[in-house]
C-alpha cells in the first residue's frame, strides 16, 4: 500500500518541494505568539483565537511528521521501562500556510465510552476531545493556559500520507480488512496493527492544537509536578501519605513565596475538573519569571470517568489551604443556576465543527466537581478564616509591554 501511494506522489510530482512563501504579518499563528503576556497565552477578548481557530479547521495540510518526542522514541526506545500497553499514544505535527503548526491527535476512543476501572492513569487512552474540552473549559475559567485547540476531520490520505516526507510514517499506513486506510505508531512497544487509527474510509477525527513559540524565540523550563504521582503499580508518593506534605513544599523554593504555589492550586482544580490525574510535569516561560504562569498542556487523559470523582488530584488544595480570589469568585460564578459551568461549556462547545464534543454525563460532572471543590474551599475556610486562605491577587497592575513574548519574523 505504501509503495503503491509512493508511487502515486512520484507520478503526480507531490513530493516536490512547494516554493517558499512569505510570512504575513496578519498571520493568525503570529498573532497568537505576539499576544502571550504574563497574563496568560492570549487576551480575554482576543479575535486572534477565533481566527486561528477558524485557519486550523480549514487551512490545507502541507506536510506531515511525527512529534519531537516519538522520533526520540524511535532511536531511544528502552522497552523495559515501558509499562503502558503498546499504541496508545499517537500523535503527529501538521504544518500549515503562513509557518502555522499544530498537534494532531487521533479519536481512540469514542466519547460515550469511560475509561475501564482497572485502568491505571498512566496506561489511560488519549482522547481528542479531552483536548478540544480542556481549552474550552480552561478559557471559561479565565486561565488561558492551555494552547487554542480544535477539532476537525482530516482525509488521512490525502492530509497525512500524501504529503509527509517521512518513509518511517509512509510505512505505517495499511488497508483494513474493512477497506478503511489505517496507520500507528513506529516503535518497537507499539508498532502493531491492533493499536492502528483507521479513517472512515479516509476521514478521521482528531484535535487539533496550535504550537507554541519555539524554544529559541520563548523559552521555557519543565519543572516536576511537586505533587507528581508514582507511576508504578504499587508506590505511592510522600503527598499521598503525609497529609503536612504541603508545609514541606512551602519551604522549598520557588514555592516559599510568590504565586508560584497558587498556580499550581489553579492547575490542580483545572485537573480535577477535568478528571486528569497525569500531571507529572509542568511547563512556564522563562522570560515572566518565578511568577509566571503555568502552562496546563497534554489534557488528553482528562474526561475518561464521568461517573468517578477523584478527590485525591485536590491534594494541593486540600493540602496548602489556599486559593486565588480570583478563582474562588470564577468558581462561585459558574455554581450560580444562571451561570451553571455545564450549560456555558455546552454552549461553548457547540461552536466546535465535532460537536458534541463531550457527552451529557461529562457536562453533568463538572457542575458536580465543582461543589467539591468549593466544599473545600470552605472547609479550608472554616479551619484557618478567609484571610489566610484566599489570597487576594484583584489589585495586581497590568504588565507591561516588555513582559510579552518577543517573536521575530
Amino acid at each position: 500500500f505504501s509503495r503503491r501511494h509512493k508511487l502515486y506522489r512520484e507520478e503526480l510530482n507531490l513530493t516536490s518541494p512547494a516554493a517558499p512563501l512569505p510570512l504575513r504579518p496578519e498571520a493568525s499563528w503570529l498573532q497568537f505568539h505576539l499576544g502571550i503576556s504574563r497574563d496568560g497565552l492570549y487576551p480575554r477578548s482576543s479575535p486572534t483565537i477565533n481566527r486561528l481557530l477558524r485557519d486550523m479547521q480549514d487551512f490545507t495540510t502541507i506536510s506531515a511528521d511525527y512529534s519531537q518526542d516519538e522520533k526520540a522514541l524511535l532511536g531511544a526506545c528502552d522497552c523495559s521501562q515501558i509499562v503502558k500497553p503498546s499504541g496508545v499514544h499517537l500523535k503527529l505535527v501538521l504544518r500549515f500556510q503562513d509557518f502555522g503548526k499544530a498537534m494532531f491527535k487521533p479519536m481512540r476512543q469514542k466519547r460515550e465510552e469511560e475509561t475501564p476501572e482497572d485502568f491505571f492513569y498512566f496506561v489511560d487512552f488519549q482522547r481528542h476531545n479531552a483536548e478540544i474540552a480542556a481549552f474550552h473549559l480552561d478559557r471559561i475559567l479565565d486561565f488561558r493556559r492551555v494552547p487554542p485547540t480544535v477539532g476537525r476531520l482530516i482525509n488521512v490520505t490525502k492530509e497525512i500520507l500524501e504529503v509527509t516526507k517521512n518513509e518511517i510514517l509512509q510505512s505505517v499506513f495499511f488497508v483494513s480488512p474493512a477497506s478503511n486506510v489505517c496507520f500507528f505508531a513506529k516503535c518497537p512497544y507499539m508498532c502493531k496493527t491492533e493499536y492502528a487509527v483507521c479513517g472512515n474510509p479516509h476521514l478521521l477525527e482528531g484535535s487539533l492544537s496550535a504550537f507554541l513559540p519555539s524554544l529559541n524565540l520563548a523559552p521555557r523550563l519543565s519543572i516536576p509536578n511537586p505533587w507528581i504521582r508514582s507511576y508504578s503499580f504499587d508506590g505511592k508518593e510522600e503527598w499521598e501519605v503525609n497529609p503536612l506534605y504541603c508545609d514541606t513544599v512551602r519551604e522549598i523554593y520557588p514555592y516559599s513565596n510568590g504565586n508560584r504555589l497558587l498556580n499550581i492550586v489553579d492547575m490542580a482544580i483545572f485537573d480535577f475538573l477535568i478528571g486528569n490525574m497525569d500531571r507529572h510535569h509542568y511547563e512556564m516561560f522563562t522570560k515572566f519569571g518565578d511568577d509566571g504562569f503555568l502552562l496546563h498542556l497534554d489534557n488528553a487523559r482528562g474526561f475518561g470517568r464521568h461517573s468517578h470523582d477523584e478527590t485525591s488530584i485536590l491534594a494541593p488544595l486540600s493540602q496548602c489551604c489556599i486559593i486565588k480570589r480570583t478563582t474562588l469568585l470564577r468558581l462561585q460564578l459558574l455554581a450560580e443556576p444562571e451561570y451553571r459551568l455545564s450549560d456555558v461549556m455546552r454552549e461553548s462547545l457547540l461552536q466546535d465543527r465535532l460537536a458534541p464534543v463531550l457527552t451529557e454525563p461529562h457536562l453533568l460532572a463538572l457542575d458536580r466537581r465543582l461543589q467539591l471543590i468549593l466544599k473545600a474551599v470552605r472547609k479550608c475556610i472554616d479551619t484557618y478564616g478567609e484571610a489566610k486562605v484566599v489570597a487576594n491577587d484583584t489589585t495586581q497592575p497590568e504588565a507591561p509591554a516588555s513582559d510579552r513574548v518577543k517573536v521575530t519574523t
